[in-house]
């Protein structure tokens, strides 16, 4: 199995929606949102196994000093094959010219994965956000 990576939306929200319920984010509850979130983002880059959709890495930028990737998922049959490695290798390729790239695992378990990838805890940063489902 060759894993091939693309920065092209040509994803279908079924295909979205499948990825997202396959790992349990509360997101795929919101299938249209989703869809639409990924379609304005800045970048997604995909991973594919010929039609089925392994993962993907979202990223939402200014266009000069921070990125934000903000998604990295992988469906759980493609976990352990390096798939979410490769996302986050071509994200870093892409935003190499930013001031900043950041991330912010929603899970404490994430963390390890990301400092693997070169990511810090941020010394005295603390996440925070205000949660509305409408």
């Amino acid at each position: 199995m060759a894993i091939e990576y693309t920065d092209e939306k040509h994803f279908t929200q079924d295909q979205i929606h499948e990825l997202f319920a396959s790992v349990g984010w509360e997101s795929a509850q919101y299938p249209d949102r989703v869809y639409r979130a990924l379609i304005g983002s800045s970048t997604v880059i995909s991973a594919w196994d010929g039609d089925q959709l392994a993962g993907l890495a979202r990223v939402i930028d200014d266009g000069e000093m921070l990125a934000y990737m903000h998604w990295v998922l992988v469906n759980p049959k493609y976990q352990g094959m390096h798939v979410g490695s490769g996302l986050v290798e071509r994200v870093k390729e892409r935003y190499a010219g930013y001031m900043f790239l950041e991330v912010m695992p929603e899970e404490s378990k994430n963390v390890p994965f990301y400092q693997r990838h070169g990511f810090t805890l941020m010394e005295n940063g603390r996440a925070m956000q205000i949660v509305t489902h409408s």
